[in-house]
């Protein structure tokens, strides 16, 4: 609730409290780890709501005290009820400089593998990977962090397949999304992509 609802300064107070009154145990499983009526933890929470103050002290903490296991699952790779891994959120938030910490500390953490398989092509409850949210957002940078990472580390079949060409649960790809029609500098993007990534040999 500090983070929904409150300021940096008074999730300070809670959080200064917690480290006195608390053990690191309890910190971690009661208020680290411990999920809302979404399935959200409160680095989540503060992601959607573009705390990003909150979220890095969140994050540093949990560097500290959490395993590279629990850091991975329960906060970079869970779910939520909506199906949104913390990437979804960030891509939701109208602010870049979420995405791109999100971004970082998942590079950070995960495997390429581990990234494309669980974040970048996973899709919600609603069959819409990041790509797709991204997009609906309307904001051009957070779309081209995903252009960049995607043309590096992925093929070209699996770019067509599961970006350009992927569909969510109402049959719509990428071009379909209002946010392409919105703002032509995304369409023309996808659009640019498109044709560079098929020119370029591979398979």
């Amino acid at each position: 609730m500090a983070v929904e609802l409150g300021t940096p300064e008074k999730f300070e107070k809670v959080w200064v409290w917690a480290k006195e009154k608390l053990t690191s145990e309890e910190i971690n499983n009661k208020l680290l780890l411990a999920t809302d009526y979404k399935g959200w933890t409160v680095w989540h929470v503060s992601a959607k709501r573009g705390k990003s103050e909150i979220l890095r002290k969140v994050w540093e903490w949990s560097k500290e005290n959490l395993t590279t296991e629990e850091i991975n699952n329960k906060l970079l790779l869970t779910t939520g009820n909506k199906g949104w891994n913390v990437l979804h959120i960030a891509a939701t938030c109208y602010n870049p400089e979420i995405f791109e910490k999100v971004w970082d500390w998942a590079k950070e953490k995960l495997t390429t593998e581990g990234i494309n398989d669980k974040l970048l092509l996973a899709t919600d409850n609603k069959g819409r990977s990041v790509w797709h949210i991204a997009a609906t957002r309307v904001n051009p940078e957070m779309f081209g962090k995903v252009w960049v990472w995607a043309k590096e580390k992925l093929t070209t079949e699996e770019i067509n397949n599961k970006l350009l060409l992927a569909t969510d649960n109402k049959g719509r790809t990428v071009w379909h999304i209002p946010g392409t029609r919105v703002n032509p500098e995304i369409f023309e993007k996808v659009w640019d992509w498109a044709r560079e990534v098929n020119n370029r040999g591979d398979k």
